[in-house]
C-alpha cells in the first residue's frame, strides 16, 4: 500500500501540470506573500480573459481524466485515485452533484481505503491554488465518512495553507478523539504539532510532536517528528539539543536529512549543511534547501540573533512551496520576532 500511496503523489503532479497549475518550489530570490493565495472569489467574472482560459484548461484536465478512467484495467487503488482528482476537478467546475459521485464511486471501488486516498491527494491539489474546492469536496467526503481522522487531517492541513490555524486545531482535535489506529493517531498528532506550533502554543507542540514518535521503529521514521520537536522546544525553552541528542543516539546522521541533525547538535557548520542541501542527491530531489533554511533560522533562535532567525526564515519562505509545514511555520515565525 505505502508503494502506492507514493504512486498517488505523481498522479495529483500529472493532473496539476495537465491545468498548468502545478506548484513551483520558490526559489531563494522571488518574494513570497502566504494571503496572496486565499480562497478565490465564488462569483464569475464577466471580463477576464484569464478565468476562460483557466476554465479551458480544468475542462481539458477533465477530459483527460475521463478518458483515464474509462479504461477498463485500471486497478481499484488506480481508480480511485483518479476519481479523487475528478471530484475536485468537477467541485472546482461547479459540478457539485458529479464530484459527489464520483466520491461515492471511491467508496465502492476501495471501500476500506478510499478516504485514506483522498486525504493524500486534496492537500497537494489544493496547493494547486484552489483551497476552496479541496474543502468542499473534502466536506462532501466526510458527509460520506462522518469523523474519519484522514479526511480530517486532510482538513487541517488545507486550512493551515490559509494560515487558519485555529480552525485547523479544532479538526485536529476531533481527529485525535475519533482516532483508530496507531497510525491516526500518529497523524492527528503530528499536525496538531504544527497548528499549536503556528499559534504559538510551543509546549503544546512539543508534547504532540513527542506524542507521534510512538510507534516510529527507526531513525528515518521518526527524524521529521524530532525536529519538528526540536523547534518547539526551542521555542518554549526547553533543553532542545539535550532531547535530540537524547533520542539520536549512536545513529548515523550520514544521510539526508541526518545533516540537519548533526548542524542542530553543534556538529557541523551552518555553511556545510548548506552545501549538503544543495549537493546531496536526496536533498537535491526534496528540495533541502528549504528545510535547510528554516532549522538555521530555528538555531539562531536559539542562541537569540534575531538578525540571523529573521534572514533565515524569509529564505525558508521563498525557497518552501505553501503546501509545507516550513513555509507555515517561517511565516508565523517572522511575526514574533
Amino acid at each position: 500500500m505505502q508503494r502506492r500511496m507514493v504512486q498517488l503523489f505523481g498522479l495529483v503532479a500529472i493532473v496539476l501540470a495537465l491545468s498548468g497549475e502545478a506548484v513551483a518550489q520558490r526559489n531563494a530570490t522571488e518574494s513570497w506573500d502566504p494571503s496572496s493565495r486565499e480562497f478565490p472569489s465564488s462569483g464569475p467574472s464577466d471580463s477576464s480573459s484569464g478565468s476562460g482560459a483557466a476554465a479551458a484548461g480544468r475542462n481539458a484536465t477533465l477530459d483527460s481524466l475521463n478518458k483515464i478512467l474509462s479504461a477498463s484495467q485500471l486497478s481499484a487503488l488506480d481508480r480511485s485515485m483518479y476519481l479523487s482528482i475528478r471530484a475536485f476537478q468537477l467541485s472546482r467546475l461547479g459540478r457539485d452533484a458529479d464530484s459527489q459521485k464520483d466520491i461515492a464511486e471511491m467508496g465502492r471501488v476501495l471501500p476500506s481505503d478510499w478516504q485514506v486516498v483522498m486525504s493524500l491527494a486534496m492537500p497537494s491539489l489544493a496547493g494547486g491554488g484552489d483551497r476552496a474546492a479541496a474543502l468542499r469536496t473534502l466536506d462532501s467526503a466526510l458527509a460520506r465518512k462522518p469523523g474519519d481522522p484522514s479526511l480530517m487531517v486532510a482538513q487541517a492541513q488545507v486550512y493551515m495553507q490559509i494560515a487558519d490555524f485555529p480552525r485547523a486545531l479544532g479538526l485536529l482535535d476531533s481527529a485525535l478523539a475519533n482516532a483508530k489506529s496507531d497510525s491516526e493517531r500518529r497523524a492527528a498528532l503530528f499536525f496538531r504539532g504544527h497548528a499549536n506550533f503556528n499559534l504559538g502554543n510551543y509546549a503544546q507542540a512539543a508534547d504532540d510532536f513527542n506524542g507521534s514518535l510512538e510507534g516510529r521503529p527507526t531513525l528515518k521514521s521518526k527524524i521529521s517528528p524530532l525536529l519538528w520537536r526540536y523547534a518547539a522546544q526551542v521555542r518554549a525553552r526547553r533543553d532542545a539539543r539535550a532531547a535530540l541528542a537524547r533520542d539520536v543516539g549512536a545513529e548515523s546522521l550520514n544521510e539526508w536529512p541526518g545533516q540537519i541533525v548533526r548542524f542542530l547538535l553543534g556538529k557541523g557548520s551552518s555553511g556545510e549543511l548548506e552545501v549538503a542541501a544543495e549537493s546531496d542527491e536526496t536533498a537535491k530531489r526534496s528540495n533541502g534547501k528549504c528545510p535547510s533554511a528554516f532549522f538555521i533560522g530555528m538555531d539562531a533562535v536559539r542562541r537569540g540573533d534575531k538578525q540571523r532567525a529573521r534572514e533565515q526564515f524569509q529564505l525558508a519562505q521563498a525557497r518552501c512551496p505553501t503546501t509545507s509545514e516550513m513555509n507555515w511555520a517561517a511565516s508565523s515565525e517572522l511575526k514574533r520576532l
